[in-house]
């Protein structure tokens, strides 16, 4: 009965304009985006993703708070329309593994 009367009481709220947007102005556009992007389909692609892949792109769709084919679609978007930026390279050096006890290493 309690989730009831908490309903009732943020139905109640909302009806009274009480209730005010926590949302920043960025998060507004960005569901704004996402919201008409979602609209505008009128095509269905099917296509074959990795496990892995598909596991990165659904956290990934959680952390931006949208469904991952919703972030599949904009990715895409964005490439086809040349917004999509490449991160440049880093030089990412390898770590060197650490000898081994009692094995003679290249220096030895």
């Amino acid at each position: 009965m309690q989730n009831i009367d908490d309903e009732h009481e943020i139905s109640s709220a909302y009806d009274k304009g009480k209730l005010k947007s926590v949302a920043t102005k960025a998060e507004l556009a960005k569901f704004r985006a996402a919201a008409r992007a979602t609209a505008l389909k009128d095509r269905r692609v099917n296509i074959r993703l990795s496990s892995g892949d598909l596991s990165d792109i659904q956290v990934k769709a959680l952390e931006e708070g949208m469904p991952y084919q919703t972030l599949i679609a904009s990715v895409l978007h964005k490439y086809v329309t040349g917004r999509l930026a490449e991160r440049p390279e880093r030089s990412v050096k390898a770590p060197r593994a650490a000898p081994r006890k009692g094995r003679p290493t290249s220096a030895s």
